[in-house]
């Protein structure tokens, strides 16, 4: 994998096969139909139980939790879940910060304060028109991060989207991505973060280049990683751009397929799968593999996050019950009519991968 963004040149040479055009997502019900009853239980980006208790612990004015909830993740390596609890809490602070400012004050050299610190500041500079400019100058905080532990793949990750805010070109970007690698090859966030950078990079940058990423990196993960959704990631982008008018069809699908072999391996009703889940059902949605998008339901249960909707309404729990809805309704329908319970490219396919 570290060799992976060296090999970004080669990406806009991808053979172009079995290319078909993907139809536009259906017109959606305007409201939730009948037989979604139990609406109301749906929950929009639930935090896990040690995640809810810091939140409200901050809530309070209290930095103490949240400081034993990343010095966890630190003490058993467990950098994927230290990710997302440092984005949730970073999103926290920006509205509520008295916590995280106590916090920082008691202990300045803490890396647990330093993470939440480089994260918050990459947050407040992005939606700044001026944003480059501002992010030039969040570099010393992420750096101080990276110094507080260095074994930690997360302040690279934070890096690597400062590099694709500040307009950075690829050599900086894989020195950077080099470094992140070394210390988590399969770092899921570090992943998503590369992608995003290739997908916006003037430099070249295409759905395909990015699809083949994508496709590498997931075959060198463990079949438990979360990058095996990283083709999913990619498929819904090109899925969601105006702009790519043809799509790889067997790729998204194959995209598609390592998802859903990945969400089986977790319990349903899951929170820490929610948000590969929510964005597999809007890929198998838009190819219209409806059965398959209804199991991502049932595995989905109450936990509806606000990525993907966000990207499609002001409003994304009523988005995601819009979709749920169309997708039984469609099930209903084909179920009616007598079409097969599977759709794969347009042919039954079996359900044991």
């Amino acid at each position: 994998m570290v060799d992976t963004m060296a090999l970004l040149p080669p990406f806009i040479r991808t053979a172009r096969t079995h290319l078909i055009h993907v139809r536009p997502a259906p017109g959606l019900p305007a409201t939730p139909t009948a037989d979604a009853a139990a609406d109301d239980e749906v929950l929009l980006d639930a935090p896990d139980d040690r995640l809810g208790r810091a939140l409200v612990a901050a809530a309070q004015g209290e930095h103490g939790p949240a400081a034993a909830l990343l010095a966890a993740t630190r003490t058993h390596a467990d950098w994927e879940m230290r990710d997302r609890y440092a984005r949730r809490l970073a999103a926290f602070a920006r509205s509520r910060d008295e916590w995280y400012e106590n916090w920082r004050t008691a202990a300045p050299q803490d890396p647990d304060a330093l993470l939440i610190g480089a994260q918050l500041a990459v947050e407040r500079a992005w939606p700044s028109p001026a944003r480059a400019e501002l992010l030039r100058e969040v570099g010393p905080l992420i750096t101080a991060a990276a110094h507080g532990d260095m074994r930690d793949p997360v302040p690279w990750r934070i890096a690597l989207d400062h590099a694709r805010g500040s307009n950075a070109g690829h050599t900086y970007f894989g020195e950077l991505w080099e470094a992140a690698v070394r210390r988590a090859p399969h770092h899921y966030g570090c992943h998503v973060a590369a992608l995003r950078y290739l997908a916006s990079s003037r430099r070249g940058g295409s759905h395909l280049a990015c699809f083949d990423f994508a496709e590498r990196a997931a075959q060198d993960a463990p079949a438990d990683s979360l990058v095996q959704a990283l083709p999913a990631r990619a498929a819904f982008s090109c899925l969601t751009d105006g702009r790519a008018r043809a799509i790889p069809r067997v790729r998204l699908d194959a995209a598609a397929d390592r998802a859903i072999a990945l969400s089986a391996r977790f319990p349903a009703a899951d929170p820490w799968p929610a948000e590969v889940r929510n964005k597999l059902m809007y890929v198998l949605v838009r190819l219209e593999r409806w059965t398959d998008a209804e199991e991502q339901l049932r595995l989905i249960g109450p936990y509806a996050t606000s990525f993907p909707w966000a990207r499609f309404a002001d409003d994304p729990l009523a988005r995601f019950l819009e979709i749920r809805a169309e997708i039984r309704a469609e099930v209903r329908r084909r179920t009616a009519f007598g079409h097969p319970r599977s759709e794969h490219g347009g042919r039954t396919r079996s359900r044991d991968h």
